[in-house]
């Protein structure tokens, strides 16, 4: 493992988080899930058809996805708070309770009223989503910090080939966010 996933991964035990994962069926997603419960590196949160979730689990060997908190997002018991909270976030922006109740089903929408509302701490997507459509609900329900007018993405890749990059890692920004930044978008 190369020594900077060492270090994410200890600092992330240290100061462990409940993490929401809106690609709750995903194979990627839910090897990754389930690594990350089997080392205790974080709480997760999967959404997604939990019969569906349990099915993958099991055709892929995850024997530790059942230390997840699963949450289906048609059946969720607690749709209701999360539709109030975005009607209230969006009112002066046109959304309706109906729309809210819709888009509180949506795991992306879901997984980021999770965080608005204190549930969880944090997310990750963008396995089966466009960067767009996974900011999208994040910069309506969470928005940026105040004084912060601009987002960014950033990848880490890894290679086995050490002459790529510092050691074989190669860090990419992400040019679908911010592809024409200036130096004040840079500085933030």
């Amino acid at each position: 493992m190369h020594k900077l996933i060492e270090e994410i991964v200890e600092r992330a035990k240290a100061t462990r988080q409940r993490i929401v994962l809106p690609e709750g069926t995903e194979e990627r997603t839910l090897k990754a899930a389930n690594q990350i419960l089997t080392d205790g590196v974080a709480d997760l949160i999967l959404i997604g058809d939990p019969a569906e979730i349990e099915a993958c689990a099991k055709e892929w060997g995850l024997g530790n996805i059942h230390k997840a908190t699963i949450i289906d997002p048609i059946n969720n018991p607690r749709k209701e708070v999360y539709a109030n909270l975005l009607f209230e976030l969006r009112k002066s922006k046109g959304m309706t309770i109906e729309k809210a109740t819709a888009l509180a089903e949506d795991p992306l929408y879901l997984g980021t009223l999770i965080i608005k509302n204190g549930d969880a701490d944090g997310e990750v997507a963008g396995a089966q989503n466009t960067t767009g459509d996974v900011l999208r609900p994040a910069l309506q329900i969470i928005k940026t910090t105040p004084g912060i007018s601009v987002v960014s993405g950033a990848f880490l890749m890894f290679t086995p080939k050490a002459e790529y990059g510092e050691n074989g890692l190669l860090v990419f920004a992400d040019c679908a966010v911010m592809p024409n930044t200036n130096a004040q978008e840079l500085a933030q």
